[in-house]
């Protein structure tokens, strides 16, 4: 009988009960004490007989049914809290291993147990849209590379494993979407009078596919970050290579992929799967602030702190390099825009990613408060204890979340602004013509010069002229090569092994009918230059010509005589004169090509 009054008291109205005397529990505790002292139970100290009013009267008294209009003495409230008592509408079977707040068999209420259902439709377009935004970016960048692999070599290639995790990620987002609360959420009973809860643990195979995918990649996103970082310290303080920061390649993956899978494999064992309601998909940290200290916070704060040093190493030591070693004006200028460039992608990273960190932060500061909140409102709707003397109510901001979920999508979109150029938009405008540039001297030295493709324009109308278009730019280097080889072909002359009939004198013209005449020379005499025309007759005589005097003719007048040909020539006569050449068994040009596409 005490245990009933005391349990399960008198209850006239709401927040008002009375407890029984102080002899009921002391002859509750004579008859008990003995058998609890032989199992080692103590006595509970919310039964502890002192906390009773000194009275003999069996429970319940008058005075405790009279409503406090009517009564004379104030009642003595209970001073003590219950704790969250699990209602029946969130009850889950025992085999699932459900926890809520500290109740063992409990899953949070489905949808969200903070926001409204308008709210969360909001919400639920919004992660929606962004994530839409965030795969297109990502999803450009990867097919970028794709379209050219060997133009983003070490240390920037672990950008696009980056733009690929964030790719994983913002596609998680979408599907969750797509499928509302059919995998965050489990379905209602009605028979068993159980409401729709949250999945929690990993029994739904689809929300632990989700989980898996979504916070995989989201962690080896970060890593690559790292790794990222890594390189451009390895390439600016030691002055690493390409070709030897690629060698670590394998050590990088193993790190990038390894780790994340580590965490991953972890939190699946200890059963820490939770559905999240408001996105539709499923994460870790939710309503567990353990593993949103050990396994969020911890790895992203980590990632942060180790990438950041290492970035700044590499600013630093390229600014070194900048001002101590003497360079061009022109390398000076690359360098300060590749500074930029570091800095502008890393401060596009790291703002978002230290906002979802703060949100991360915030939320396990507030978590307690906004679920002792949610129990103060809606205990008499679910019929259990309410919380005792609470310090603090608070609701948590819809904005909150809603910042968190845009920074989590955004933080791979600065990975199209790497890729974005003007040689991105050609590549793209070649392959959708299906014309793949490839990797050739030429074709580089026409990239600097913007000239035309020789090659091809030999093959075109011979009445329609060579135009060459340059920007006003040296000579040297690249273009001294593109135009050194074009002349070459022009100044080869004969090996000592054709015959004079077979000579370049006979092969300059060949007619309609197949026949070489030695006709077209003098039109070509008519159009070369004196000294040139001069230098190429006197070596039609000879049989024999030393690599020395090609250097010569190739390296001297190079750009004069080209721009000189193409004016006074048509495309017939250039045509004619290289394919003569490229015919004489024997000849040089193929190796002088290959040597200046070797130097290019």
């Amino acid at each position: 009988m005490f245990l009933c009054a005391l349990y399960a008291p008198v209850c006239t109205e709401y927040g008002r009960m009375t407890l029984p005397c102080r002899r009921p529990c002391q002859r509750a505790k004579g008859d008990c004490y003995k058998l609890m002292d032989m199992f080692g139970v103590t006595w509970p100290e919310e039964m502890d007989c002192n906390r009773f009013p000194d009275c003999d009267e069996p429970y319940p008294r008058p005075v405790d049914l009279l409503s406090s209009a009517d009564s004379t003495e104030s009642p003595i409230s209970v001073q003590r809290d219950y704790g969250f008592w699990c209602p029946r509408e969130l009850k889950i079977d025992p085999d699932l291993g459900y926890s809520f707040l500290g109740v063992t068999d409990c899953s949070p209420p489905c949808p969200n147990m903070y926001f409204q259902r308008d709210e969360l439709v909001f919400a639920r377009y919004f992660i929606g849209v962004v994530s839409v935004v965030c795969l297109s970016a990502t999803l450009f960048t990867f097919l970028t590379f794709l379209i050219d692999v060997s133009r983003f070599r070490y240390p920037e290639r672990p950008i696009i494993f980056y733009a690929m995790c964030y790719m994983m990620v913002s596609l998680v987002f979408l599907l969750g979407f797509l499928l509302e609360d059919r995998v965050a959420c489990n379905v209602a009973s009605p028979g068993l009078f159980r409401a729709p809860t949250v999945t929690l643990g990993s029994h739904n195979k689809a929300c632990t596919l989700f989980f898996m995918m979504l916070y995989f990649f989201t962690m080896a996103g970060s890593v690559w970050w790292v790794i990222l970082t890594l390189t451009w310290f390895l390439a600016a303080v030691p002055k690493w290579g390409s070709e030897a920061i690629e060698k670590k390649a394998l050590i990088f993956h193993a790190c990038a992929w390894g780790l994340p899978g580590c965490l991953t494999v972890t939190l699946i064992a200890m059963n820490k799967i939770e559905g999240d309601s408001v996105s539709g998909v499923c994460f870790v940290g939710l309503y567990d602030r353990t593993a949103l200290r050990w396994f969020l916070l911890a790895p992203l704060g980590l990632d942060v702190l180790v990438g950041v040093a290492l970035l700044l190493a590499g600013i630093l030591a390229l600014n070194r390099v900048r001002m101590e070693i003497p360079l061009e004006k022109e390398n000076q200028d690359k360098l300060v825009k590749f500074m930029i460039r570091i800095g502008v992608f890393s401060v596009l990273y790291l703002v978002p990613l230290l906002t979802v960190i703060t949100c991360y932060l915030y939320e396990n500061r507030y978590r307690t408060v906004w679920e002792t909140t949610w129990v103060q409102e809606r205990c008499r709707e679910y019929h259990i204890p309410c919380p005792y003397q609470i310090e603090q109510t608070n609701r948590p901001n819809l904005s909150l979340f809603l910042i968190k979920y845009l920074m989590m999508l955004v933080v791979g979109i600065p990975s199209v602004f790497w890729v974005g150029s003007k040689k991105t938009c050609f590549e793209w405008a070649s392959f959708l013509h299906g014309q793949r540039r490839k990797d050739s001297v030429v074709n580089e030295s026409r990239q600097v010069l913007q000239e035309p493709d020789f090659a091809q324009l030999l093959l075109h109308d011979p009445n329609t002229p060579i135009v060459r278009k340059s920007r006003g730019t040296s000579t040297q280097g690249t273009s001294t090569n593109a135009s050194s080889t074009y002349l070459a072909m022009l100044d080869e002359p004969p090996s000592g092994s054709t015959s004079r009939a077979s000579s370049f004198h006979g092969s300059l013209y060949r007619s309609r009918d197949g026949r070489y005449t030695a006709c077209s020379f003098r039109g070509v005499e008519d159009r070369l230059p004196y000294d040139s025309m001069l230098r190429l007759y006197n070596q039609s005589g000879s049989r024999h010509c030393s690599t020395n005097h090609l250097d010569s003719i190739s390296k001297h007048g190079s750009t004069q005589r080209l721009e000189s040909k193409s004016q006074h020539s048509s495309i017939r006569d250039l045509s004619n004169i290289t394919q003569a050449i490229q015919s004489a068994p024997g000849n040089r040009i193929h190796r002088v090509l290959e040597e200046n596409g070797a130097t290019a």
